[in-house]
């Protein structure tokens, strides 16, 4: 389908979703929200999809939400936020629990919702000019895009606590000290970059990936004997799969596999 402030394409089993009003530093609004659980339902619907990039237009990965529709809508902000969000978690849920890596490609600043949206990439390729903040309390107001989950989970409590509280702002190669980013490029390199690691992603084993990431996210809510549990119940059924199989009898020969995912 068409979207008004996504740009959308399936190539070599990526998908690839722009956040795309580069004039407005591509801010999180109602529309972009509902289009960002619109894009998330197709790649679920796309069993070809083995991979998905996350980036931005322009100059910017994602300014933020779109504060100048929530002054304008009066009030009505309190229902258009609950609709905006509620969009925007559908979105992040899927895509979290799609079995496919997500990669994020941040081109540019990443604050506020931006910022929750690269807590949800499972790996994050920054250009060397991006800079992250969260922002949210510089505006009276709390987080959301999922990264009071994540972002404890994936760079400590400390840290997040810093973030949130005093807004501070994380260049390029801090925000690699911190764990926010997996890799540092230049400007002109992020999305080759991120693609080609999403390619490479999408010709290996995609179960073993999606297993990775529903064990990863749901083990600081489980006892240690949980895990346990549930790890042993995924490899279980990983080595039962046509992708284990074949990845046991690639090793045992010698040979590159061929995963099916």
């Amino acid at each position: 389908m068409a979207y008004e402030t996504l740009l959308y394409g399936v190539e070599d089993g990526v998908a690839t979703v722009t956040f795309n009003r580069p004039d407005s530093a591509n801010a999180m609004g109602p529309e972009m929200a509902r289009e960002f659980n619109q894009v998330s339902l197709e790649i679920e619907g796309d069993r070809n999809i083995r991979a998905v990039v996350l980036t931005g237009s322009g100059k910017m990965f994602c300014a933020g939400g779109d504060l100048g529709a929530f002054a304008a809508a009066g009030e009505q902000a309190r229902s258009l936020i609950l609709q905006m969000t509620g969009d925007l978690h559908l979105g992040i849920s899927r895509l979290s629990r799609n079995a496919a890596p997500v990669i994020g490609a941040i081109n540019g600043t990443a604050a506020g919702a931006g910022f929750s949206i690269v807590m949800l990439c499972d790996l994050a390729i920054s250009a060397a000019s991006a800079v992250y903040t969260m922002a949210y309390t510089n505006a009276g107001l709390s987080p959301d895009g999922s990264s009071t989950y994540f972002m404890p989970r994936k760079i400590g409590d400390r840290r997040t606590r810093e973030l949130m509280l005093t807004n501070r702002v994380l260049k390029a190669d801090e925000a690699l000290q911190w764990g926010v980013v997996n890799q540092v490029v230049a400007d002109d390199e992020v999305l080759a970059e991120a693609t080609a690691l999403a390619k490479k992603l999408a010709n290996g084993p995609t179960q073993a990936f999606g297993e990775v990431k529903a064990l990863l996210n749901s083990s600081f809510d489980q006892s240690l004997e949980t895990q346990m549990e549930l790890e042993a119940r995924a490899i279980a059924k990983l080595i039962a799969s046509a992708d284990g199989q074949e990845g046991l009898d690639a090793f045992l020969n010698k040979r590159k596999p061929e995963f099916k995912g």
